[in-house]
Parts: structure tokens; C-alpha cells; sequence
């Protein structure tokens, strides 16, 4: 009987082992992606890899997914993909303007005035930025920000309660203050403000021996084919400023013993730092004083290069008598031959190289008689430097006629300026003043005392400032402008200290300031 049963029992086995498999259930499975939810059912268990690519589903790749690709889809599983990419954006924002207050000549004491209209800058930060489905999830500064537009001060100037004290001058003393001429007579406190709506670039501030005239280059603006424009104005007058003709004008001078005669030479506008390339020749133009209409103009000399680094310009200076003009540039300083119109040399050196955009040129100054030109000269190495790269300058004096030259100062600094006084009073052979550098060695930065001697150099001493004061520094890196100037009885010199302008007695060094807001340049004082 159990034998039979067992029989029966395997029987039935084996017919259910023989009936047709059910299928398993399908496997549904959820794909977050894009936005939208995507349901999906499948029969048999697959990679999420596999998945994917049966949804029609790409990956970038920066994507993010939930679940690793290998990995098996099990029911009810929901797979995420976030869509991963990055961006660079730049944002901009306003930068803030300064609010600053200037004391300045001509503003009433306790009185305001607006001298410039503040504008905020824009400043531009660029960053590269992370989204994870359109959403932001970090952000990376790539650089420093940048300053694409420069924020510009707002300038109130206000008056100074600050007194000149009188002191009698001979002569007319005028200078630039706050890039507008400026001019006093006879006596300190008789200051007078000759332009307002000029804005003097210093590369022309000249007055006539006279004292009735100044020609001066007053900059244009940016749009304008010319840099700046030559501007005549009258010392004792009220009337408008003229506009002469020349524009692009690098040097301009009145010529001694002649009432209406300038000599200019000229440049062109480029996209230098300075803005300008020389031309190096020389005009000689005579105006009408009434109107400013150009009368003749005569070339004196050619255009051309101007020798190394020629594009800077040519300094010239004319002497007393106006029968010679003498020249500087980079590499020496000369005379002007009028009848083969050309350059003639008087001192060649090495040129003074420096990785700035302007290049060094000796001032010029004439004796009173004409027979002498004293000027800076570039020395030779002290070392093993390139002659270029020398640090000695020197003052020497040269004869007109070339025959002789003489050190007066050696090491004086390459802003020494050295300047003849006019004939003094008691009909003595007159000084020769120049500045000297306290740093020799780095005299392009250094501080400078006013030094005066006789006109062959001997009796030398310092004038000013007073010892233990903080010294003079170069006010201005243009085409040579001198930061001092002798009276025409040579009794004073007004030098620029601390952007003012000073009055120092010359035989008791006493001084005295004439401006009290730090923006004055270029005195320049005739009869």
C-alpha cells in the first residue's frame, strides 16, 4: 500500500512538472528626468544602464544619476537624473565715487563751489557658475574683478582762509593753477585769474618779455583729431582768450626782441600713452595781436625723426637776443642752424632709458648776454650698466660758440634745471641757479634743494627750502616745464613747493607762499 502511494505521488510531480510555466510578474521602475516623470514596466531585471538606453535617455557629462549605471533595477524603483552643466556669466555693479573737498585760488573764504560732477564707476565680476536643472547650485569667482569704468570724484572746491602777504615784485609773475592761467602784478596780493574754461596741459605756458602775453596749449577732447589747441591771452585784459591757429602743439615760445613772433613745433595725435607722436621741426609764425590771425608762417626746420625715441618731441629755448635758438633731445642738446635749417650738436650722451611713457630732456637756459648755455647732461656709467642706465647727471655750462664747456654740478640730478638769472640791478655778471637731488643715485624720485652760485658756478649755497624741510620734487614730466623761475631784477625766485607756489628772496632765502591748494605749475615771470 505505501509502495503505491509513493508511485501515485512521483506521478503527480512529474505530470505538474510537465505543465506550461507562468510568466513573472513585469518589474515597473520610475525615471525622474528633464523635468517629468517617465513610468516603465519590464519583463525581466536590467542594468539602470540598460535602462536608460531603452528610455532613449542620453547622459551629459556632468550629469548626475541616483544610482550607479551597473546597478540592477528592482520593482518600484525610482531613478533620478539631474542635468549637470556649467556657465560663465559677468555681472556688473556700480562702484562708488568719492566725495572730496579742494581748496582752491579764487574760491572765497568759507565759499563752495562743484569743480568736478561725480559719476560712479562699473566695476565687472566674472564668475563660472554650476546648474543642476536649470538651477544654480554654486558659483565661482574666475578673476579679480575689473574696473571697466573708472568712478570719477566729485570735486568741491572751497575757499581758504589763508592770507598771502604783500610783498612788491618787479615784473608779471603767472603760472598754471588747476590747469587755468593765473597771473600777479607788482605785488603778491595782486593775483588775477586770466582762463576759466581752458584746461591748460602745461606743454605751452610762455610769456611775452613784456609781460602783456602768454601763449599757452590748452587740451581738446578725446573725439577731436588734435590733442590740444594754442590759445594767445592778454596779461592786462578782460577780453576772451584767441585761438591761434596751430593745433598738435608740443613746444611754443615767444621770440626775444619781437612783438608778435612765436616759434612751435608739432606733433599728431596716436594711441600712445602720451597720446602724441613729435613731428621735430619748427615753425616761425607772426600774428596779429588783435585778432590772433596768423600773419606768416615760415618753416625753420623740417619734419623728421628726431633721432632715438624722437616720437617724445624736441625742447627748445630761445636766447635773450633772439638771434639763436638752442635745442634738446634724448640723446644731446644743440643749436639751431636757421640758414641750412638744421641741428647742430653741442653735447651728445647716451640716452637715459627707463620703463615709463615719457623720456628725459634737459632743460635749457641762456645767459643774459647770450654767449653762455647751461644744461643737464646724461653721465656715463659709474659701473658695469648699460650707458643707458646710467644715474649721473651732471649740470655743465656750454659757450654759444661751442668753443668751451664746463661741470658745474656733478651728480645734480636729472631734474636739475639749471637757470641764468636776468642781469642783476647793480650791473653784476648775475647767478645761476639749479636744483640738487638729496638722492643722486635715484634722482628721477628723489627730493631737490634750490642751490644758487655765481655765474661761474663758485660761492655756491643752498637757498631753499630751509633745512631739515622737506625738499622739492618734480611737479611735472612734460617736455621739460622748469618749476622755478627768476624774477626779472633777479632779486627772487618762484619755485613750485608742495604744489604751491613760492616767493624766495634771494639774498635772505626768506619765503614766502603765494598759493595756499596744492595745484599750481609752470611759474614763468618777465618784465
Amino acid at each position: 500500500m505505501l509502495a503505491r502511494v509513493c508511485l501515485i505521488s512521483i506521478i503527480a510531480i512529474a505530470l505538474a512538472a510537465c505543465r506550461p510555466g507562468e510568466e513573472p510578474p513585469p518589474i515597473d521602475v520610475s525615471i525622474a528626468v528633464d523635468g517629468k516623470t517617465l513610468a516603465l514596466s519590464l519583463p525581466s531585471a536590467v542594468s539602470v544602464d540598460q535602462l536608460l538606453a531603452k528610455a532613449q535617455i542620453e547622459l551629459g557629462p556632468q550629469d548626475r544619476i541616483s544610482h550607479p549605471l551597473v546597478a540592477q533595477i528592482e520593482a518600484d524603483m525610482m531613478i533620478t537624473v539631474r542635468r549637470v552643466r556649467e556657465e560663465e556669466i559677468c555681472d556688473q555693479q556700480e562702484v562708488a565715487f568719492r566725495r572730496l573737498a579742494q581748496p582752491k585760488e579764487g574760491v572765497p573764504a568759507g565759499g563752495q563751489r562743484v569743480g568736478q560732477v561725480g559719476r560712479p564707476g562699473i566695476e565687472e565680476a566674472c564668475y563660472r557658475i554650476t546648474l543642476e536643472d536649470d538651477k544654480e547650485v554654486e558659483r565661482v569667482l574666475i578673476a579679480e574683478p575689473l574696473i571697466i569704468q573708472a568712478p570719477i570724484d566729485e570735486i568741491i572746491y572751497t575757499g581758504t582762509n589763508a592770507t598771502v602777504t604783500p610783498i612788491a615784485i618787479s615784473g608779471r609773475l603767472s603760472y598754471i593753477n588747476h590747469s587755468n592761467a593765473w597771473t600777479i602784478k607788482d605785488n603778491t596780493v595782486n593775483k588775477r585769474q586770466l582762463t576759466a574754461r581752458h584746461n591748460l596741459d602745461s606743454l605751452v605756458f610762455h610769456q611775452h618779455e613784456d609781460g602783456r602775453w602768454i601763449v599757452f596749449s590748452s587740451e581738446t577732447d578725446a573725439t577731436d583729431d588734435f590733442f590740444n589747441e594754442l590759445w594767445l591771452a592778454a596779461t592786462d585784459s578782460d577780453l576772451e582768450a584767441l585761438r591761434l591757429s596751430p593745433t598738435d602743439v608740443l613746444f611754443a615760445a615767444w621770440r626775444p626782441r619781437s612783438s608778435n613772433t612765436i616759434a612751435y613745433s608739432t606733433g599728431e595725435r596716436n594711441a600712445s600713452p602720451v597720446g602724441w607722436k613729435a613731428l621735430n621741426n619748427l615753425w616761425l609764425m607772426t600774428i596779429d595781436l588783435e585778432s590772433g590771425r596768423a600773419l606768416t608762417i615760415q618753416e625753420a626746420l623740417p619734419e623728421s625723426s628726431g633721432g632715438l625715441f624722437g616720437w617724445w618731441g624736441t625742447h627748445f629755448a630761445w636766447s635773450p637776443l633772439g638771434n639763436q635758438l638752442a635745442w634738446a633731445r634724448p640723446d644731446g642738446f644743440g643749436l639751431v642752424d636757421f640758414e641750412q635749417r638744421r641741428a647742430i650738436a653741442l653735447a651728445d650722451y647716451a640716452v637715459f632709458k627707463r620703463a615709463t611713457d615719457w623720456i628725459w630732456l634737459s632743460s635749457l637756459s641762456w645767459s643774459h648776454d647770450g654767449q653762455l648755455l647751461a644744461a643737464v647732461a646724461h653721465g656715463p656709467p659709474q659701473a658695469d650698466e648699460p650707458a643707458e642706465k646710467s644715474p649721473i647727471f651732471n649740470v655743465m655750462v656750454t659757450s654759444a660758440d661751442g668753443r668751451f664747456s664746463a661741470e658745474v654740478e656733478p651728480e645734480a640730478g636729472m631734474w636739475a634745471a639749471p637757470s641764468f638769472s636776468p642781469s642783476q640791478e647793480n650791473g653784476g655778471a648775475g647767478w645761476l641757479a639749479w636744483l640738487k637731488a638729496r638722492e643722486p643715485q635715484n634722482s628721477v624720485n628723489s627730493e631737490y634743494d634750490l642751490f644758487i652760485a655765481d655765474r661761474d658756478g663758485s660761492n655756491e649755497r643752498r637757498l631753499f627750502p630751509s633745512a631739515g624741510a622737506e625738499g622739492l620734487r618734480k611737479s611735472d614730466y612734460g617736455l621739460t616745464p622748469k618749476d622755478y623761475a627768476w624774477s626779472p631784477d633777479a632779486r627772487h625766485i618762484a619755485a613750485i613747493y608742495r604744489g604751491d607756489l613760492w616767493l624766495v628772496d634771494v639774498q635772505s632765502g626768506e619765503a614766502h607762499p603765494l598759493t595756499f591748494d596744492g595745484g599750481s605749475s609752470n611759474p614763468v615771470w618777465t618784465r
